[in-house]
């Protein structure tokens, strides 16, 4: 196996130059208005964060915004969760290998810990889950960017019942040097109306910790780490807060289509 995580989609979904890639940061911090960066909730002290995974154009922004707050956490050790979008697969697994690449250097993995997890959890490691994975690779160049000491782990899931990523995510959250990020996008492809009107239920979901209301059209394609995450807060008693929703028509002006994108925060 080889010893190195490589970038798969640097190039597409986010800027394979390093100095591109900072300026995108830059630009994003830029367009946070005064008035946002005023808001209390950039204050909070939180160690997880839901944030999206599409290209960095259409969702980058709204995932910029939970890093901004996390980075307050100067967590040691932050541990991505995403769902497998090209390999089925039953349970998760972790990233067996010694460093993640990013365009602005490679991310240590924390692979002692890693084990000792996956005694603890059963997690496996599905190589193939792993190499195309753009759901936990778009996080990683926010996490060096704004946790550049922080080591970091990748968790891809398959087939797998919520309760079980819940019993990782708390376990984890016990812990002040981890930080927890679940990666998930909204509804796909349907209009703007549509699409607010399936995303709000995601939005209550996360928003009250109530699981129930993602059953009632939420159509997130990381709902189950969602739904972990929020079985997660309720048990160490935490609560959330929504940072941004939007979709891609923001940014694109198409409305027929459109993919839908939150980041929260938990606290």
């Amino acid at each position: 196996m080889q010893h190195r995580r490589e970038m798969a989609v640097a190039g597409a979904f986010y800027p394979k130059n390093c100095r591109k890639l900072e300026i995108y940061f830059r630009k994003f911090s830029e367009m946070v208005s005064t008035q946002t960066k005023a808001d209390p909730v950039f204050k909070v002290y939180s160690r997880a964060i839901i944030v999206p995974h599409a290209g960095y154009v259409y969702s980058g922004f709204t995932a910029n915004l939970a890093y901004m707050v996390l980075s307050r956490s100067s967590a040691a050790r932050v541990i991505v969760i995403g769902p497998s979008h090209h390999h089925y697969f039953r349970g998760i697994s972790g990233s067996y290998f010694e460093s993640y690449e990013t365009p602005c250097g490679d991310i240590a993995i924390d692979t002692d810990y890693l084990i000792d997890l996956a005694r603890r959890f059963k997690i496996g490691f599905e190589e193939k889950a792993h190499h195309k994975e753009h759901s936990t690779e778009v996080q990683m160049p926010f996490i060096r960017h704004y946790l550049p000491k922080a080591k970091v782990i990748e968790l891809v899931y398959g087939d797998i019942p919520s309760g079980q990523i819940a019993k990782i995510i708390s376990y984890l959250l016990q812990d002040p040097q981890n930080a927890v990020v679940i990666s998930s996008d909204l509804s796909h492809f349907y209009t703007q109306e549509k699409a607010r009107e399936l995303d709000s239920h995601c939005l209550r979901a996360i928003s009250l910790l109530d699981r129930g209301e993602l059953a009632k059209g939420c159509e997130a394609c990381g709902i189950t780490g969602i739904e972990a995450m929020i079985e997660a807060a309720k048990k160490l008693g935490l609560r959330s807060k929504l940072i941004d929703y939007r979709t891609s028509a923001d940014y694109s002006g198409d409305r027929s289509r459109v993919v839908g994108y939150v980041s929260a925060i938990f606290y």
